[in-house]
């Protein structure tokens, strides 16, 4: 173990947190690197002008993977805490054609998020009609295209999804995920359980549809 001198004497710049960081969110996390990258980022965005970080700026961060060197492989265990921190909702994702952007779930990081979302071009859609079987997107590549990187946990989930939901519904509910701005995994699959319990077809014979449907996910 190397032994740290303490903190010297004199001014020293700091990162700050939120309250609700060590109320809420710290008791919640269990995964140490999760929690390391979590930190890493508050120190990143706190000294810099843009609210974002570019997911290469993170691959390539020495500090943050040296904090990482304890996993077998440091860059899985990156990619597995980034997509853990956005499915808990600390972490904000946009995904564009060459990079995947990283923003903190605060006012600031929210602000710049629709602004990119405003001014990017529309997506096409994930599941153009009409389509056969053998052109669907692979699971995996919708994923990784329109919501994050993969991690060997989400992999598994994936392939769980789809030995139990047809592969229509999980593009749709990737795509739904999409539009309305809540790309987790978490989102989607609750999306494919409601439609299993209520069937898919119900909600259009609902009169808001989009409230009476996906209301109690967004406010989980």
């Amino acid at each position: 173990m190397k032994l740290f001198s303490g903190f010297p004497a004199g001014k020293l710049e700091v990162t700050p947190l939120p309250n609700l960081f060590f109320s809420e969110l710290l008791p919640a996390i269990d995964d140490l690197a999760e929690l390391k990258v979590t930190l890493h980022l508050f120190w990143l965005l706190a000294h810099r002008k843009t609210p974002y970080v570019r997911a290469s700026e993170l691959r390539a961060d020495r500090t943050l993977l040296q904090s990482l060197a304890a996993a077998a492989q440091p860059d899985q265990a990156l990619a597995r805490a980034l997509a853990r921190a956005v499915e808990r909702g600390t972490l904000l994702q946009w995904n564009s054609a060459e990079e995947t952007w990283y923003f903190m779930n605060t006012e600031r990081g929210r602000r710049a998020l629709e602004k990119i979302e405003q001014e990017a071009p529309p997506r096409a859609s994930l599941a153009p009609e009409p389509v056969s079987p053998s052109e669907r997107p692979n699971i995996f590549t919708l994923y990784e295209q329109n919501i994050g990187l993969l991690t060997p946990m989400l992999v598994e989930e994936l392939k769980e999804a789809e030995r139990e939901y047809p592969s229509e519904w999980i593009a749709d509910a990737i795509r739904l995920a999409v539009e309305n701005n809540k790309r987790s995994w978490r989102y989607a699959r609750k999306i494919l359980e409601r439609w299993k319990t209520e069937g898919r077809d119900a909600r259009q014979k609902k009169k808001t549809w989009y409230d009476e449907t996906y209301a109690p996910f967004i406010k989980r």
